[in-house]
């Protein structure tokens, strides 16, 4: 493969993370965007003009286990959503580039995905593919997602979640439980529902990305966000801005309040980008 081919690979497959997982790389929302009304694995190409590429969809329904752990591989968005089922749909997109189309069908088909303990995918070739998850689950079940170059999508969720991902956004939406992670390269999206927080608490970390936090009037909690080199904005007036100065520089700002007699501890931290707090209807 060519390098420029490689590089400008590369950048599709992460521009077409942030799509899945929901939010661009400054944690807005998408949810308005165009993007957001393509269908999962849709047949637009992202290769480069000189590489042909080859996707298909494949489903599998699997028994629901009080948790369920997936591991993105090297290119692969997850996207998690909870619902009134008690099994496991499975939707994953698996994409192939090479030269010919007849050569990326062929990558395509060596790709196994393994719906076992953990769900992954493997193939005899180690390059030159990606698969990405949109998985349907019982609301109150317990996730481990990782994935390096993919974002990280999670909603109404109730249970015990973990996640990490290196170069992708994060989106969490309508979630309870006891649910932390981060991402290093991408934005976070937080949409708060209800009144308070049901579970332990919710701990988010960006080191480089935006943050925005959507909170219902009304909501109750011990909220914690800030970041080091970024502004912020807050719609929320109990949500006010604190900063550290240290020598007459300003280090960081940091929002540290208990709303509407605290609660669970909500924590969503940026190091290099903006944080947008705005209020929403229950």
């Amino acid at each position: 493969m060519k390098a420029k081919s490689f590089v400008s690979y590369g950048v599709a497959i992460l521009f077409a993370a942030f799509v899945l997982s929901g939010i661009n790389i400054y944690g807005q929302s998408k949810a308005e965007s165009k993007y957001s009304k393509k269908d999962f694995c849709s047949n637009e190409h992202y290769s480069s003009n000189d590489q042909a590429s080859f996707r298909e969809k494949r489903e599998f329904t699997v028994p629901a286990t009080g948790s369920l752990t997936v591991d993105g591989g090297k290119n692969g968005g997850i996207k998690v959503e909870g619902s009134n089922r008690s099994d496991v749909l499975i939707r994953a997109c698996v994409n192939a580039w090479a030269k010919t189309d007849g050569e990326a069908k062929s990558i395509a088909e060596s790709v196994k995905i393994d719906t076992g303990s953990t769900i992954k995918a493997a193939s005899s070739d180690d390059a030159n593919w990606s698969v990405s998850y949109e998985i349907l689950v019982p609301r109150n079940i317990g996730l481990k997602l990782t994935a390096h170059n993919g974002g990280i999508s999670i909603k109404s969720v109730e249970g015990t979640v973990e996640f990490e991902t290196n170069n992708g956004g994060v989106n969490l939406v309508d979630l309870a439980g006891d649910v932390r992670g981060r991402t290093t390269n991408g934005g976070v999206n937080v949409a708060l529902t209800g009144n308070s927080w049901k579970g332990t608490g919710l701990d988010v970390t960006t080191t480089n990305g935006g943050v925005n936090l959507s909170v219902p009037d009304g909501y109750a909690a011990n909220f914690e966000t800030g970041t080091t080199n970024g502004g912020v904005k807050s719609d929320v007036a109990a949500l006010t801005v604190e900063t550290e100065d240290k020598d007459g520089w300003t280090k960081s700002k940091r929002i540290r309040a208990s709303m509407n007699g605290g609660g669970a501890p909500v924590r969503v931290v940026t190091t290099n980008g903006g944080i947008k707090i705005g209020s929403m209807d229950k």
